[in-house]
């Protein structure tokens, strides 16, 4: 992992952002057929970290470590920027004890324990040479088109994705079609209603306005988005139009 974002950071100097989280990824059956010891790795997650710190920034690693001579090449002038990813009080804790800055997942639970994550990461920091203050962000799932009925329109993929994935199944992405067709039961329609009243889906001015509230309820430094759409053209659609109401002058996102 450490060479790989050496590689990435060498190609685009100061551009690339390297996300440590301790999750193994996927469900819990694909992360075991990837790694049989996925359920335990999660243990060393802090020992892991110090360590990946130490080869991806080409410092030494700690005194008579096993691995003290192995070395993460290529070596520059520049090193990735590193952030603890979580989406509980644990990440934000492993956050605070090496100084780097953390960003929530408030996109994997709308918010639950996002509040109190923030709170643990800001009054257990210990300032870094890099990071002398805490430095918070929250990732939230934001899909714009130019009409709000538009982006209600093909939020409905994500929302019958959401539901399924709620009781452990986990669908391909649907068309927004086939999706709003699909006959949910009344529970499930009072569930898409929550979800879409929390969810920063609308026209570009909306969500931007939801985004910049959150930013400023929360006191953060930063703001992640993730956008899942069936379409990839709306998806790159979504990110354009927030960048140009948010003044970054995207013609087009990649």
């Amino acid at each position: 992992v450490a060479e790989q974002f050496r590689v990435l950071d060498a190609l685009a100097p100061g551009r690339i952002d390297l996300g440590l989280g301790r999750a193994p990824g996927s469900d819990g059956l694909t992360a075991y057929a990837l790694h049989p010891m996925a359920d335990e790795r999660p243990n060393h997650f802090p020992a892991d970290v110090r360590d990946l710190l130490a080869w991806v920034s080409g410092q030494p690693l700690m005194d008579k470590h096993p691995f003290a001579e192995v070395q993460a090449l290529p070596k520059g002038e520049t090193v990735p920027e590193a952030w603890i990813l979580g989406s509980s009080n644990y990440g934000a804790q492993v956050a605070a004890h090496f100084g780097l800055p953390y960003c929530f997942a408030w996109f994997f639970s709308d918010g639950r324990g996002g509040p109190e994550a923030l709170a643990a990461y800001r009054q257990n920091y210990r300032p870094s040479a890099l990071w002398p203050k805490p430095h918070a962000a929250l990732c939230v799932f934001a899909l714009t088109a130019p009409t709000r009925d538009e982006a209600e329109f093909h939020y409905m993929s994500r929302a019958k994705w959401q539901i399924y994935r709620d009781r452990g199944t986990f669908l391909a992405f649907e068309p927004p079609e086939v999706a709003a067709a699909h006959p949910f039961t009344e529970a499930e329609r009072a569930r898409i209603t929550r979800l879409r009243s929390r969810a920063f889906v609308g026209a570009p001015a909306e969500v931007a306005a939801m985004i910049r509230a959150m930013a400023q309820e929360f006191d953060l430094a930063e703001m992640a988005l993730v956008t899942w759409t069936h379409d990839e053209t709306v998806r790159r659609r979504s990110f354009t139009l927030l960048a140009q109401e948010f003044g970054l002058g995207a013609a087009s996102v990649g």
